[in-house]
């Protein structure tokens, strides 16, 4: 077991929650069910996963919930294409956020490649 609060990709997924909170909360509250709600959930799937998988017995059980939490941030960067598009989100802000997604989506790839180096190992 170990402590996902040591995980570099964690704390920056964590304040990637704090910060999709903070932009959704200006969407149109007819969205606040669909594109918010979906974007919140996302959002908070990754640093979520990565705590659970660290909480886990094995470091298999590990890597497939930070393969979750890729899955998640690929969900995410696409919703904010969706939200830009929509004309909810200003492009540079879009953009800006996205570059971050791509960043935790190369840490959990790199995570996910050393963990399972050391299980074959």
């Amino acid at each position: 077991m170990v402590n996902y609060k040591n995980y570099k990709v964690w704390e920056k997924s964590h304040h990637l929650v704090l910060k999709i909170y903070d932009v959704t909360s200006s969407f149109p509250k007819s969205e606040m069910y669909n594109l918010t709600s979906q974007m919140n959930r996302a959002s908070v799937s990754i640093p979520t996963n990565i705590a659970e998988g660290c909480g886990r017995e094995t470091e298999k059980e590990l890597v497939r919930f930070l393969y979750i939490a890729s899955g998640s941030a690929h969900e995410l960067d696409y919703l904010l294409l969706v939200a830009k598009e929509l004309g909810f989100m200003k492009p540079h802000i879009s953009d800006s956020i996205i570059s971050e997604i791509d960043e935790i989506k190369r840490m959990l790839f790199s995570l996910i490649k050393t963990i399972k180096s050391s299980l074959n190992a």
